[in-house]
């Protein structure tokens, strides 16, 4: 035999449902206090389990912690605070080449330069170093007629352009000498002045004239050069006292004094023979009109 099936009694549940705070028509402010919910079956009223200001303070946790979470604008420059772009970079890089390539050649020039230091040998074989305390080969030189002479005056006459007097420099030649006076007129014949022939301070050169005849010399005096009997000294003889010879001509007579200087005299008569341009018949000539 079935039993008959046992009815439960039926209990009505209290249903919480959240509710959204209403606006208040007197206050203009949403309710914070629990809401009345929708009657429940069975006529059971229904409150709201998470009250406005839970709900509140959530909402203002959660918008702090979002606050939190945003960053702040950073106050460091940033790619868009200087941004010169690709042809900026280029500039700057060119620029950066020139301001090093310039500082290297100003270092460079600036270097300290070295000066090699020359030594000069002066006339009398003591080197010159520069030095103002240190006598050089002049100043240690005594005796002032041994010091050479730089240069020397010469009277250049006769047929030249500029007569008058010259200075030419210590082992100048005649040719130098008639050169300084202008040089010889058209025509003029220099060969005979031996051009070659080093000039001395205080020599006569003349251009294109003859050399004058000396004079007879007046009796009872004696002409340097000449002995008794009417001979020239070839030792002692001038230029003029040469020319005068028979057969000598002033270029001849100054190779036999240019002869003479070279060896230190003549040591014979014989020794003519031994100057340029006398030859066997020049020196028959010769030989019983000059002496030793």
């Amino acid at each position: 035999m079935r039993r008959a099936p046992v009815e439960w009694p039926t209990v009505a549940l209290p249903v919480h449902t959240p509710v959204a705070p209403e606006l208040s028509s007197d206050t203009g402010t949403y309710a914070t206090g629990p809401q009345p919910s929708p009657s429940a079956p069975g006529g059971t009223v229904v409150t709201d389990p998470y009250p406005a200001a839970a709900r509140t303070g959530r909402s203002s946790a959660e918008a702090q912690t979002n606050a939190d979470a945003t960053p702040a604008p950073s106050r460091l420059p940033g790619p868009g605070a200087f941004d010169p772009g690709r042809r900026g970079v280029r500039v700057l890089a060119v620029v950066a080449i020139l301001v090093v390539v310039v500082a290297a050649v100003w270092a460079w020039r600036s270097r300290p330069q070295v000066e090699p230091v020359v030594t000069v040998t002066g006339p009398s074989g003591v080197a010159d170093t520069g030095d103002p305390s240190v006598p050089t080969g002049d100043e240690q030189v005594t005796d002032p007629s041994a010091v050479p002479v730089g240069e020397v005056v010469v009277a250049v006459a006769g047929k030249v352009r500029r007569p008058g007097l010259v200075r030419l420099p210590a082992g100048a030649r005649v040719a130098d000498a008639v050169e300084a006076a202008g040089g010889a007129l058209p025509g003029v014949d220099v060969a005979m002045l031996n051009p070659a022939r080093k000039v001395t301070d205080g020599e006569l050169i003349v251009v294109g004239v003859p050399a004058p005849t000396p004079a007879a010399p007046a009796p009872g005096v004696a002409v340097p050069g000449a002995v008794p009997g009417g001979r020239v000294n070839l030792n002692t003889a001038t230029l003029a006292q040469l020319d005068a010879l028979p057969g000598v001509g002033p270029v001849l007579a100054q190779r036999i004094i240019e002869h003479r200087d070279q060896r230190g005299g003549f040591r014979a008569v014989s020794d003519l023979r031994q100057v340029n341009g006398i030859g066997d018949a020049r020196y028959e000539e010769l030989k019983d009109l000059v002496t030793v």
